[in-house]
């Protein structure tokens, strides 16, 4: 597939991703069902462009990220303060997202750890989260997974352009 994602993170930092491709389904049976995928990420220090720079081809997105993480300690996910993970560990991340005048949520899941705990850190994370109905009975299928970079495309936003003078 090929994806690349770009983005500048809090201002301070030039966040660069590469998809990988995806290792199977994470499916946690009458609660939700999503599309592994794995990405590799590099970030470097960042100093934003001013005000009077032309952004041309970037996009304005304000995000409120609400993140617990989840150590796995003897095969059972514990909740844990945020900062470097000692062991296998997945970071669960409820974001909304702001872009002009709508906004939309997002509820995402990254593993971090040794590459054979990765799979049980995911799916023992999403149980401890899906353990109760999600509100309305709503359940989040395959058809509504999708990466960041796949909503941009999905989301642009209008050009406005003008047409030249006669």
């Amino acid at each position: 597939m090929g994806m690349l994602s770009v983005k500048i993170r809090a201002g301070a930092a030039l966040e660069v991703k590469v998809y990988q491709g995806s290792p199977g389904i994470l499916d946690v049976v009458s609660r939700a069902c999503g599309r592994i995928e794995s990405w590799q990420k590099w970030s470097f220090p960042f100093n934003p462009p001013s005000q009077d720079d032309d952004l041309a081809g970037w996009r304005v997105i304000r995000k409120k990220r609400r993140v617990t993480r989840f150590l796995l300690a003897g095969g059972r996910p514990e909740a844990v303060a945020l900062g470097p993970a000692t062991g296998p560990a997945c970071a669960v991340e409820l974001t909304e997202i702001c872009s002009g005048d709508q906004a939309w949520w997002s509820l995402g899941f990254e593993a971090a750890g040794p590459a054979g705990l990765l799979r049980s850190a995911l799916q023992s994370s999403a149980v401890q989260i899906f353990a109760e109905a999600l509100p309305g009975d709503a359940e989040l299928g395959v058809s509504d997974c999708q990466s960041f970079a796949q909503w941009l495309a999905r989301h642009r936003e209008p050009r406005v352009t003008a047409a030249p003078k006669r």
